[in-house]
């Protein structure tokens, strides 16, 4: 945590990346199990890197997994899961991937039309919605920012939901972002990279650096 803010590096690839994101003081990192992202990597890869991984929260990221596909991720080390799926995908899908890990430690990623909020139903589903760019074919991974007023809306809306603050984070927006949204969690991605994948290690300590003047 910086400055009372939570930060996930997401899209990690390597180990050298989650170290030196551990270093820069992360508090959760990601790893994407999406075949179509650029950032994506198999579960034996993962499997491989785990026990030499930092002592931070890991986060397994995933499209419309089946629940065994979440069952393999947990057996695999991954302390939350969190899932990206269109905004009208049936909703005891949802249901079963919160009885499969538990709503504690599900993180659901709709994606939502900009004239489309989260939806009541799934509030008691999960204990951390993560609210990404929307794009019409991607899920996530767009280095595009979002609709930071949407995010605090829904923030103020359910302050007993964890709101993680994704989307085209980069060091020059942050701050920005930050009292736009009123976000006290971020996920950063493409916006501290030098190319799919590989964290730039200058973007992302000026990332923190500007997480520290966000006020300024």
């Amino acid at each position: 945590m910086i400055d009372g803010i939570r930060i996930k590096v997401c899209g990690l690839t390597s180990l050298v990346d989650a170290e030196f994101a551990d270093g820069c003081g992360a508090d959760f990192i990601g790893f994407i199990f999406y075949p179509q992202s650029p950032r994506a990597i198999t579960l034996a890869q993962f499997r491989a890197m785990q026990p030499k991984l930092p002592p931070r929260k890991i986060i397994a990221v995933s499209v419309l997994p089946a629940v065994d596909e979440l069952r393999a991720f947990a057996d695999a080390g991954a302390d939350f899961f969190q899932v990206h799926f269109p905004s009208d995908t049936p909703l005891k899908n949802v249901q079963a991937w919160a009885k499969t890990v538990g709503p504690g430690k599900l993180w659901l990623a709709p994606k939502l039309p900009p004239a489309t909020d989260v939806a009541d139903e799934l509030l008691p589903l999960a204990g951390t919605f993560l609210l990404d760019t929307f794009h019409i074919e991607k899920f996530g991974g767009t280095g595009e920012t979002g609709d930071w007023a949407k995010f605090a809306r829904h923030q103020q809306a359910h302050p007993k939901r964890t709101w993680v603050l994704s989307g085209g984070l980069n060091p020059e927006n942050i701050g920005e972002a930050l009292r736009a949204s009123g976000a006290k969690f971020v996920d950063v991605n493409s916006g501290v990279e030098s190319a799919p994948g590989v964290k730039d290690r200058e973007k992302l300590k000026r990332f923190v650096v500007r997480l520290h003047e966000r006020r300024s």
